[in-house]
């Protein structure tokens, strides 16, 4: 964590291509919509496109703009209420949208995807042609995506839409991600009673105070706190983008952060991975686990090596060969993430055993490694 600002505020102000995302407890309050957001945020982006600047909004509403419409207190209390309020709040929210940036003499573009979905590394680079395609023609559309609350089940929800927002920063290669939320930014403790906390100006690591700070609580119509933008912005910086968490009610809040003014918290960019690496770090779902001797994990985490039988020591779960799979070491730990070029009961017969017996024991060969260092991921930058 640092306080300084002339390091970490440039790159706001530098960012060229930028995804904003804005939680329902902006949209709405107390289950209310609040008009005047809409049309302020839109007349941001929109002088944003105007100083040649990419915009991709990540936009979460619509289970708080259905439940209205259907007359419910709060955003539903099973999954199918949720899914269901999201049918009819899709639709309110795009034209909320719709009508505030025609005025100024732009469309919207609708991009609902679903986590399982960018799972698939196709549809992953699938996903990332429409948006780039559709940010190539932005001088006339505003791309707006959400997560399809419709078929999403809580097993597999983005949370919130932050973690979605660090995605789609990866997706389209973003320089910077603005988290609007309805804080003014990370707080160094809990907001309560008499003086006001101060916030965390610079976080260029995560710390366990940082996480202790992030702790908090969600809103009737959110699903995501603290810690899951905790956790986007960490992703993002993983990818290249810096993220700034801020007050989306404060007017002119995105034109001050692209400015590069001192607003809300920011969040500095670390080692960058490749694409591929962070899909699979971020947005896969692991099928499995191998936990690994402690030779493998420093070979891993420290000589940039692949993962051989020899350092497996369990295998848990059921996967197919290409399927992700978690690597942990003997504590549980989480290291890194890979490919299976192994199915799991393979696995299972040629843990601990030397490469030279991979085809006596199975009958075939796939290669040496369970896992090659091109598909491996580490969950950690070792240089942290």
């Amino acid at each position: 964590m640092s306080g300084v600002q002339s390091s970490a505020r440039p790159a706001a102000a530098e960012a060229r291509r930028i995804v904003v995302k804005i939680g329902s407890s902006v949209l709405t309050r107390d289950g209310e919509l609040q008009s005047r957001v809409f049309g302020d945020i839109s007349r941001q982006v929109a002088e944003l496109f105007d100083a040649e600047r990419e915009v991709v909004i990540v936009s979460s509403g619509a289970i708080a703009i259905g439940a209205r419409e259907l007359g419910w207190s709060d955003g539903g209390r099973s999954i199918r209420e949720k899914q269901a309020a999201a049918a009819v709040g899709q639709i309110g929210l795009i034209e909320h949208y719709r009508r505030r940036f025609v005025r100024r003499g732009r469309g919207v573009a609708q991009i609902l995807v679903t986590r399982s979905g960018l799972a698939d590394h196709e549809r992953f680079i699938n996903a990332r042609h429409t948006l780039l395609e559709l940010l190539r023609i932005g001088v006339v559309l505003v791309p707006i995506v959400n997560e399809n609350d419709t078929v999403a089940t809580e097993e597999i929800r983005f949370g919130d839409n932050d973690n979605l927002s660090a995605t789609v920063a990866n997706l389209i290669g973003a320089d910077l991600l603005i988290i609007l939320t309805d804080v003014e930014g990370l707080y160094q403790s809990p907001p309560g009673d008499g003086a006001k906390p101060k916030l965390f100006d610079v976080v260029d690591r995560v710390t366990p105070e940082i996480e202790r700070a992030a702790g908090g609580s969600t809103s009737a119509f959110g699903r995501g706190g603290m810690t899951t933008k905790l956790e986007a912005a960490q992703a993002a910086a993983r990818c290249g983008s810096t993220t700034v968490l801020c007050n989306g009610r404060r007017r002119d809040v995105l034109l001050q952060v692209a400015a590069g003014e001192a607003v809300g918290t920011i969040f500095t960019t670390g080692n960058r991975l490749a694409s591929r690496k962070h899909w699979l770090a971020f947005t896969t779902r692991t099928h499995g686990e191998l936990v690994l001797d402690d030779g493998a994990v420093q070979a891993i985490e420290h000589g940039g090596k692949s993962l051989l039988p020899a350092g497996i020591v369990e295998v848990h779960g059921k996967f197919r060969v290409g399927d992700p799979v978690a690597c942990v070491d003997s504590n549980g730990r989480a290291v890194a993430r890979g490919l299976a070029a192994y199915a799991s009961d393979a696995v299972e017969r040629i843990a601990g055993r030397s490469t030279r017996e991979i085809a006596q024991m199975l009958g075939y060969s796939n290669g040496d490694e369970v896992i090659h260092r091109d598909d491996l991921v580490l969950l950690e930058d070792p240089s942290e």
